[in-house]
């Protein structure tokens, strides 16, 4: 009855060990099952046949002449930050934050990344700017991690004009913790008037706030009686609580899309991990003191003034502005898909622990979503995890039409990147209309080793990158 009963517990686990294992290199085209969305396609439309199809690397940028031409070359090791701070990390340039690239709506950006002594290889993911996916720089997926020694060209036309950032994919977590990211803003062709411009990049170094890698209150320019537009950037994997002491403030954009009708507001606001939030100002005439906190650090313009306490109030972005139209009926959606975030004990390649699973599934077994270009795409975001999870779609941008049922009243709120609440659902819509394989995780970066990642695929686009051991000296980890 004993070795029964052993055997009883020992052979399930035993089946679910070896069932967990994957085999490496392998392709993110393979894993878990094509989820058609109620919409036309084969069974396995999603999945790599063979290499059938059109591979992901060639839905680029065609070449040609750059507006802007940048050089970034990666390093690691110690380095001093803005402030004069010493850390153990990454660099681009020799600096962290990397260089703020800046370019004009329907300028061509080209940046040439090189890898001077990063071991386990480099990336650059454009977060939030819809390139093709061939420059969306996601090592195994759209490419390979750059090795030492080596570079990648990225090439895309700067359409969209907004604050964005670019970071790191492989090995995400600790490269962008560590330090390999940087801003990404394109100002619109007919420029912002006379509207001051203000960069506020958040990044806990060491587990010390700092903006523009500089500790404490940083001044910023504005002359009194001004409008200053604060660009906060969340590099960080949680919430980042924002308010301005003071004056009001405009929400005037979100992840790089503006807001229809924002209005004056003195409450909090969360910035979701990744996302990023254009505060609109108008400076007193009298230079009475303004300042943007940003969860322990400050931008300030103006005679000092001392640290403001979080407002009572949250700015709900569902309920702000005014309403517009879409451009699209998400009633009439093509495809309709769940993202149901959970969680539980199992093996994720072999390992024992506690991981997030995906429509209740774990790792690799979760679902590829499977589109056509042009189709209507609705998403439920279902999370009942016990945990905050900032999720986060590549190549495109949704809106938020709905959480907990209720529907949005204000703007339309669009997003690359969404805090999914514990307890909460979301309802979402996009157009497909960027042809490509894309990353649909959370982006407190820890959790996509944990298994809280998923992918969507183009009908008809394939890669010919693998995850893992590749050429005999590339090891691609996009997490």
């Amino acid at each position: 009855m004993a070795v029964v009963a052993a055997l009883a517990v020992l052979v399930p686990v035993g089946w679910m060990w070896a069932d967990s294992l994957v085999a490496t290199p392998y392709s993110v085209m393979d894993m878990g099952t094509p989820d058609l969305g109620g919409g036309p396609g084969e069974h396995a439309a999603g999945h790599d046949m063979a290499g059938m199809g059109t591979p992901v690397d060639a839905l680029r940028e065609p070449p040609g002449p750059a507006d802007v031409e940048v050089t970034l070359e990666a390093r690691v090791g110690r380095v001093t930050l803005p402030s004069g701070r010493v850390v153990e990390g990454y660099s681009l340039n020799g600096t962290t934050p990397g260089p703020e690239i800046r370019a004009v709506q329907g300028q061509v950006v080209q940046v040439r990344l090189v890898n001077a002594d990063v071991p386990e290889g480099v990336t650059l993911h454009w977060h939030g700017y819809d390139v093709p996916a061939g420059d969306d720089g996601v090592a195994g997926v759209t490419q390979d991690a750059v090795p030492v020694g080596g570079s990648f060209v990225y090439r895309f036309r700067a359409d969209q004009a907004g604050t964005f950032w670019y970071h790191s994919h492989q090995v995400a977590d600790p490269q962008v913790r560590g330090g390999l990211f940087g801003a990404l803003v394109v100002t619109p062709r007919a420029g912002l008037g006379a509207t001051g411009d203000v960069l506020a990049v958040a990044h806990l170094y060491e587990g010390r706030r700092t903006v523009n890698g500089l500790d404490g209150d940083v001044a910023a320019p504005g002359a009194p009686g001004s409008r200053v537009r604060v660009r906060v950037v969340n590099t960080d994997n949680g919430p980042l609580q924002a308010w301005v002491g003071g004056a009001p403030y405009r929400l005037v954009a979100i992840d790089g899309v503006d807001v229809v009708g924002p209005t004056p507001t003195t409450d909090a606001l969360s910035v979701t991990a990744g996302a990023r939030a254009d505060l609109e100002i108008d400076l007193p005439a009298d230079g009475a003191g303004v300042r943007v906190d940003l969860g322990g650090s400050a931008v300030t313009f103006g005679r000092a003034l001392p640290p403001t306490p979080r407002p009572a109030g949250q700015l709900d972005p569902l309920h702000y502005g005014t309403p517009a139209a879409l451009g699209f009926d998400p009633d009439a959606a093509d495809r309709r898909f769940d993202y149901v975030i959970g969680r539980r004990p199992g093996f994720v390649d072999g390992w024992p622990g506690l991981y997030w699973t995906v429509n209740g599934h774990l790792w690799p077994d979760v679902p590829m979503y499977v589109v056509r270009e042009g189709d209507v795409v609705r998403m439920r975001i279902d999370n009942h995890s016990g945990d905050l999870h900032p999720m986060h779609l590549h190549g495109h941008h949704a809106v938020v039409l709905a959480r907990d049922g209720v529907p949005a009243t204000g703007s339309p709120w669009w997003v690359d990147s969404l805090d999914a609440q514990d307890g909460h659902t979301y309802d979402i819509a996009f157009v497909a209309d960027n042809p490509g394989l894309w990353m649909d995780h959370c982006h407190n970066l820890a959790h996509p080793a944990e298994g809280l990642m998923a992918h969507l695929v183009y009908e008809g686009v394939t890669t010919p990158y693998r995850v893992g051991e590749t050429g005999g000296h590339t090891h691609n980890d996009p997490e």
